[in-house]
């Protein structure tokens, strides 16, 4: 009987009633809400928000994975295997492969 609260049913119920008091607390406490243009706006410091995006296309976020990607496998590769000949000669086409991927 004590640990009848941390049976999953239970405990599941039990938050779910704490999370419904505290957000029907939080309601009342916040007022009538009222729709205004300034809610429906996007809010970047108080500037306002730039025309064009700053990167266009995902060509620079899959140039950062692919350079992490690389670099994770090279650690991986230094962490299963002991040093090796063939290691070396794969860690320095790793490297070279990430040359090319920094300069361009």
């Amino acid at each position: 009987m004590d640990k009848t609260l941390l049976s999953p049913p239970i405990a599941f119920l039990a938050n779910f009633l704490l999370v419904g008091v505290l957000y029907l607390i939080g309601r009342m406490l916040a007022g009538p809400s009222t729709m205004t243009p300034h809610k429906s706006s996007t809010y970047s410091s108080g500037e306002a928000p730039p025309v064009q995006p700053a990167a266009p296309g995902y060509r620079p976020f899959f140039v950062v994975a692919l350079f992490f990607a690389i670099l994770h496998l090279g650690v991986l590769v230094m962490g299963s295997g002991g040093l090796t000949t063939i290691t070396g000669l794969y860690l320095a086409g790793l490297g070279l492969a990430l040359l090319a991927l920094i300069l361009g």
